[in-house]
């Protein structure tokens, strides 16, 4: 392939990726989206395996094979309660890949780059590796969180800000050593330095993490994953790697920020620990204390359903878990068919991940205009006759907004107490992610309706 069609090929597979993420933004297009998405990496694939710079191409037969068969698997065998831990594991590879791809740079025996041309290649690489293993052992981490391998309960080393610190003033040392050096032999040393130390900051600044603040952090290392290919492409003189992970890096950090003014959080506050590191009180798990628990049952909860003018159904991860999004749809439907308004209320990070809660009521045809984020439903709570919460606990706790000394306080959450009736689904009692106990559950208004969500919506559908 001529140096001219890769370049054509380049430019329209980055104008595909552009449309993707704009096709993205809204569930309505978002089937449309990925499809601009898949024909652009088709595209940057099949011009780049054409390209002058490719020669083995059984070797890269293998691979590809390789990948795609342990891709289609793992895509296979995934439930939509596992993507965020996909996700996760996904920006891993990005990470190593970028680690693996510096250091093949640097020791390429064809690179005969000199004075001004090689200390910015230099650096390139330096940044792309540091990057790269910081993405690699962070989403390791974020995905052993998300998976409950390792306790989203932070992990807080004594002075970790000076160790912090430290890491990073001895990385950029090593920065200038490595630049500097003449020779091959002198600045490997420095770079598997920078590595190691590279390797540790990513474990102890996502472990440092406390678990409400999970959906940040992965969030946050899909902007690392992307700047880590910009760098990676800047390595190999290859236009749309730079231009892919610029758009993903971009997204990445636009997102980060959305996320943390939804949450009311500061970026630097999560990074520096995030919720869970306060040192304050938090919800007795004592009944006794907080009051009496008041159970229902499913027959209750749609006799509630069936006297209700107005309702709303707030979704959390016990659904994704239970997978019970389609019984939740004819719920809606039967409700809807007689009269009663219903509508959904979306926290931006219920289910772990932005737009999960999205994805799941779209997949069982849910309409979209009855599905509202946090801010276009809270005030509407007051006048709502039941709300049904099905698996959420962080995302309606009253304590983010009544007790300063709670490790959530300040978090934005939904209003759901101020409805008329409220109804928890749950399996226990259990706390949330962010591990504080939620007063909801012993307040008058509030009826409990403990079980597996699928049955339990399942046995109210029954009864409508």
């Amino acid at each position: 392939m001529t140096e001219g069609l890769l370049t054509a090929a380049y430019i329209i597979a980055s104008i595909l990726f552009i449309l993707a993420l704009g096709g993205l933004s809204n569930p309505e297009t978002a089937r449309r989206g990925n499809i601009y998405g898949i024909i652009g990496m088709a595209i940057a694939i099949a011009a780049t395996i054409w390209g002058s710079q490719v020669t083995s191409y059984g070797i890269l037969a293998m691979a590809m094979i390789a990948g795609a068969l342990i891709g289609g698997y793992v895509a296979n065998r995934v439930e939509m309660t596992g993507m965020p831990q996909l996700v996760a594991m996904l920006h891993s590879f990005v990470g190593l890949a970028a680690v693996l791809v510096g250091y093949a740079s640097y020791m390429d025996p064809n690179s005969h780059l000199q004075g001004v041309e090689k200390t910015i290649h230099q650096v390139e690489i330096y940044l792309g590796v540091l990057i790269g293993a910081i993405t690699f052992t962070g989403s390791i981490i974020a995905f052993g969180k998300l998976q409950g391998v390792i306790g989203s309960k932070p992990l807080l080393l004594p002075a970790r800000h000076w160790l912090n610190l430290g890491l990073l003033l001895t990385s950029i040392w090593m920065g200038f050593v490595f630049v500097g050096a003449e020779e091959l032999a002198g600045g490997i040393s420095p770079l598997l330095i920078m590595t190691a130390i590279a390797l540790l900051f990513g474990i102890h600044m996502v472990m440092a993490i406390g678990g409400a603040d999970m959906p940040v952090v992965v969030s946050m290392l899909n902007s690392y994953s992307g700047w880590a290919a910009a760098a990676t492409g800047f390595m190999l003189a290859n236009d749309l790697l730079i231009v892919t992970g610029a758009l993903v890096g971009s997204s990445g950090a636009i997102l980060s920020y959305i996320m943390c003014r939804a949450m009311n959080r500061k970026f630097l506050a999560v990074i520096a620990g995030g919720f869970g590191t306060s040192s304050g009180t938090v919800a007795s798990s004592s009944a006794g204390e907080q009051g009496e628990v008041i159970t229902t049952t499913a027959e209750e909860t749609a006799e509630l359903l069936k006297q209700a003018k107005s309702v709303v159904i707030v979704p959390g991860y016990g659904m994704a878990v239970a997978q019970a999004q389609h019984i939740v749809a004819e719920i809606t439907s039967k409700l809807r068919s007689k009269g009663t308004q219903v509508r959904f209320g979306i926290h931006p990070v219920a289910g772990r991940l932005p737009g999960h809660m999205n994805v799941l009521l779209a997949e069982a045809k849910v309409p979209y205009d009855i599905v509202l984020e946090m801010d276009e439903i809270n005030s509407s709570f007051p006048a709502t006759d039941a709300v049904l919460v099905i698996g959420a606990n962080d995302i309606v706790n009253p304590d983010a907004q009544d007790n300063p000394d709670s490790p959530i306080a300040g978090m934005p959450v939904l209003e759901v107490w101020k409805a008329e009736t409220v109804v928890v689904m749950k399996r226990s009692m259990a706390t949330g992610y962010a591990g504080v106990e939620n007063p909801l559950f012993f307040k008058e208004n509030t009826r409990m309706l403990f079980g597996d969500a699928k049955a339990s919506v399942g046995a109210i559908l029954a009864n409508i």
